[in-house]
């Protein structure tokens, strides 16, 4: 009974903390403090928390090196673009009652989400029964194809859906930039994800990278497990991918969802700790301000990743912050009652 009556103050903890965040984007946003350029680098940073977070899901807590997770961000942002090009056109026809862009957008992120779990599932099912070296390969291989099935497909063209007479039919993708939108389905999908790894599944998975065979003994199903957990990882890449087609630009290209931007993502979960969904948040929102606060040097991006993290396995292998998990509640626990608040997995366990 004790232990339901702290989840649920946690819960109303957490929620306090996601109402004060939005509270303070609002007020920022009534300054006048959030310009279009601002607005940009906020959503730049949404989708990218979203993104690193559910492969986290993949490489932190399951275990496994996946290294084509742009491929599931392209089949969402593709499939949300197309679904929400429809809708307009559809719209303007009289064949659907009209509805307003953030309703299109939904359905949009929604058939995004749900294809790219498809595309996880089947990818999922042979590519799990492998492990190590084996399932990177498979998962680079993925995202390569993804890319270059887009590039020669005829409504995307090589230059991307904008432009290009082969992708004449498809101008104008629908634009979602408001903030607000963007922040709830953020605090949401984080919030969904933490419940999964705090739950049974979640427990599951970490005991299945901790040691698979023991957990095979005990009666898991390894294969179910996984395949779960890549599907679900898959659902919000595809989510991220949605945010990233309708982010205000009207255009998708190819080239944006390369083995680099791959990578870029890995370099973040790295970076943030593996197996910590407060330490994949971090490292998203650093590692999408610092390109923008070094934009003249642009150029050498991938360098400076590359020291970030080789100076990260040499001096803190486990990442910023390992397997910690930030919780307001127990912050404010501490506080109140004087106690040191718990840390890492057992603050984990119980809330936000």
């Amino acid at each position: 009974m004790n232990q339901k009556k702290e989840r649920l103050r946690k819960l109303w903890v957490s929620l306090l903390g996601v109402c004060v965040l939005g509270l303070a984007v609002y007020a920022a946003d009534s300054l006048g403090w959030i310009d279009n350029y601002i607005r940009g680098i906020f959503i730049q940073c949404c989708f990218a928390i979203i993104m690193v977070t559910s492969l986290n899901l993949v490489m932190g807590y399951l275990g496994q090196i996946a290294l084509g997770h742009a491929g599931f961000m392209a089949v969402g942002a593709y499939t949300s673009a197309l679904v929400t090009k429809a809708i307009g056109l559809g719209i303007k026809a009289g064949a659907i009652l009209p509805m307003s862009n953030v309703m299109q957008f939904f359905i949009g992120l929604l058939c995004g989400a749900v294809a790219a779990a498809l595309f996880g599932l089947v990818v999922g099912i042979p590519a799990l029964r492998l492990r190590g070296d084996y399932l990177a390969i498979i998962t680079l291989g993925f995202g390569e194809i993804i890319r270059v099935i887009i590039q020669n497909l005829a409504f995307a063209g090589g230059k991307g859906l904008a432009n290009g007479q082969a992708g004449q039919a498809l101008v104008g993708i629908l634009k979602m930039n408001d903030i607000y939108v963007i922040f709830g389905v953020t605090a949401v999908c984080v919030a969904i994800m933490l419940a999964f790894v705090r739950s049974k599944f979640g427990r599951a998975i970490i005991a299945i990278r901790e040691d698979d065979i023991a957990s095979s003994s005990a009666g898991l199903n390894i294969t179910f497990y996984k395949v779960l957990t890549f599907t679900v990882s898959a659902f919000f890449a595809g989510i991220a991918g949605a945010i990233y087609a309708h982010r205000g630009l009207g255009t998708l290209q190819h080239s944006d969802f390369t083995f680099l931007k791959s990578t870029e993502y890995v370099i973040m979960v790295v970076l943030g700790g593996m197996g910590s969904m407060t330490g994949s948040v971090v490292a998203a929102i650093i590692l999408s301000v610092i390109p923008e606060a070094l934009r003249a040097f642009s150029q050498y991006r991938m360098l400076i990743y590359s020291v970030i993290l080789v100076l990260m396995m040499i001096f803190r292998p486990i990442g910023l912050f390992g397997n910690y998990e930030f919780s307001l509640y127990e912050l404010l626990r501490g506080k109140l009652t004087g106690k040191p608040p718990r840390s890492g997995r057992s603050a984990a366990k119980g809330g936000a």
